[in-house]
């Protein structure tokens, strides 16, 4: 399997699968998830690659792809070279004026919220298999919380959730996720 397959079952058995991200089924499902693999190692050529995939997200209705995963297996595989790699993408968006129209996620396979443990379980909703930046539209967010009364503690709520569904599954459930 490669790794855009792997990040697809990841996508589906985790992201979706658990209920991580209550609105990436319904992209995933229509097709509209872009996946981009970049084989490089230097995090100067992944952020060229980041900013075409901005200008082609800019450039591309919402219904022939909605949101973009760039997947680099090779570069910035050291978590803190990858957290610090994260300002460079928020200076990308603001010189390339798209600061407010994209917001760039981030996932790792040795994702840790600051003030955690690694071997935090609540670490594991933004672990992937590969390194990768998750392009999502603002304006899809927007839409997607339009149905909450409140958009910041529909936020929070997804996360406690999270939280909750990860001390339940425990390791070894997410251990079994993939065997």
């Amino acid at each position: 399997m490669n790794e855009i397959e792997q990040t697809r079952e990841w996508v589906d058995r985790a992201v979706i699968g658990l209920n991580f991200c209550p609105f990436a089924k319904a992209p995933q499902i229509k097709g509209l998830v872009r996946y981009v693999l970049h084989k490089g190692k230097q995090s100067e050529a992944l952020l060229k690659v980041l900013s075409e995939q901005l200008l082609y997200l800019q450039t591309t209705p919402p219904e022939i792809c909605e949101t973009i995963l760039l997947i680099h297996p090779k570069a910035l595989t050291d978590f803190l070279d990858y957290n610090d790699f994260l300002e460079d993408t928020d200076s990308l968006l603001e010189r390339l004026d798209l600061d407010g129209t994209f917001q760039i996620a981030s996932f790792h396979p040795d994702y840790q919220f600051a003030g955690s443990n690694a071997d935090d379980l609540s670490n594991y909703t933004n672990r992937s298999p590969y390194p990768m930046l998750h392009i999502l539209r603002e304006a899809s967010i927007d839409k997607a919380l339009q149905g909450y009364d409140d958009p910041d503690a529909a936020a929070d709520s997804i996360v406690l959730r999270n939280q909750e569904t990860l001390q339940k599954l425990g390791k070894a459930g997410w251990g079994k996720l993939w065997t």
